[in-house]
């Protein structure tokens, strides 16, 4: 098992290689760059779109247009070449993009991301202060969703064809079908002051006063504030895990080595937990990975947009809107970097379920 750790350790450096190197490739092909967004900003323009756009189109900016027709910047009007050179100089475009690509993966390797261009802070320290919310999210998220999945599931499997499974498969497939989106809108209206009640916060992740809070009192305020976000989260990892969970158990109950040991005497509860358990949870604790990285990836930016929380998936988003490059390349590093880490965690929890597993032996 420590080979096949190792063989898979390795692999994470070609990937995450993999996953810049392609972001890199369209980057440069993708108009409005950060040189044209410092240039928007220097006519006073709020968005370099509206050049392309062709705003700023008075006699004056006319005038400055002939000046700077050469420029390979759409909105250079006017500017001095020099200027120009300075920006480029500043953001690095000076330099051909295969030295940029490879000094910025020299960087990565030693976990250095740079320096935001339009914050004048480090990336890893917008990093650092983002992640604990994307994280608290995902994690929670993923596991309310495993613990209600797995006891619901295995009911419903217990209980197949009964009334019981009949209208809870009608709820969890209503539940399914619901964006998280919506369901977030509709959570806010409910109970966060929309329309109906105001029983949670509508916005962050802590009250104003949570530093001068007791201990107990900072934990209720937590939840207070998280209780929403999460639930929104959770629905369609919800749905798709019991699901999974009531197959998986399913096919596992009609084996032979469950009738036997049924015929030997042994109650149902051993027989589902004793001998079912550890063979129909394979599957479920595959599905972990793509779980937590799919309310990880998907769910941080629209429900942390939703209630403005400041996370890492709102820090990417606005990063790609401001063109603001290496916070976009840091957090698909630490997105990537993620995703493949729990990759591996999930191999492990597979030798934890079933020892009888050995991927070595699986390899050879």
């Amino acid at each position: 098992m420590g080979a096949y750790i190792l063989r898979r350790l390795a692999l994470v450096i070609p990937t995450l290689l993999g996953i810049l190197l392609v972001n890199f490739v369209l980057t440069q092909f993708v108009p409005g760059g950060p040189v044209e967004q410092a240039i928007a900003r220097a006519q006073g323009g709020g968005d370099v779109f509206e050049s392309f756009a062709g705003g700023n189109n008075d006699a004056g900016g006319m005038d400055a247009l002939n000046t700077a027709s050469d420029s390979k910047y759409i909105g250079a009007r006017g500017l001095p070449p020099e200027f120009i050179a300075e920006l480029e100089k500043e953001f690095g475009f000076d330099k051909p993009p295969v030295e940029r690509f490879f000094r910025m993966v020299w960087n990565y390797m030693r976990f250095d991301f740079g320096e935001s261009y339009f914050r004048s802070v480090s990336v890893v320290d917008l990093i650092i202060e983002k992640l604990p919310v994307s994280i608290t999210l995902g994690l929670w998220s993923t596991l309310i969703a495993y613990m209600i999945s797995i006891p619901l599931g295995i009911r419903k499997a217990v209980k197949d064809g009964s009334r019981f499974d009949t209208w809870t498969s009608g709820a969890i497939i209503a539940a399914y079908a619901i964006p998280g989106f919506l369901f977030a809108i509709l959570l806010l209206v409910l109970f966060a002051g929309g329309s109906y009640w105001q029983i949670f916060p509508l916005r962050g992740l802590t009250s104003d006063n949570f530093e001068t809070l007791s201990a107990w009192g900072k934990a209720k305020d937590y939840v207070w504030h998280i209780t929403l976000p999460v639930l929104a989260s959770t629905i369609g990892a919800f749905a798709t895990l019991t699901l999974l969970t009531k197959n998986s158990f399913l096919d596992e109950i009609k084996k032979h080595y469950v009738m036997t040991a049924r015929a030997k005497g042994l109650s149902e509860r051993r027989v589902l937990y004793g001998h079912v358990f550890r063979n129909a949870m394979l599957i479920v604790i595959a599905g972990f990975p793509a779980v937590f990285i799919g309310v990880f990836f998907g769910g941080s930016l629209i429900i942390e947009t939703i209630f403005s929380l400041d996370g890492l998936g709102r820090l990417g988003f606005e990063a790609a809107v401001a063109r603001d490059y290496p916070i976009v390349f840091g957090t698909l590093f630490i997105f990537g970097l993620i995703g493949l880490v729990v990759g591996i965690l999930s191999d492990l929890m597979y030798v934890l379920v079933d020892p009888r597993i050995d991927f070595e032996r699986r390899e050879g």
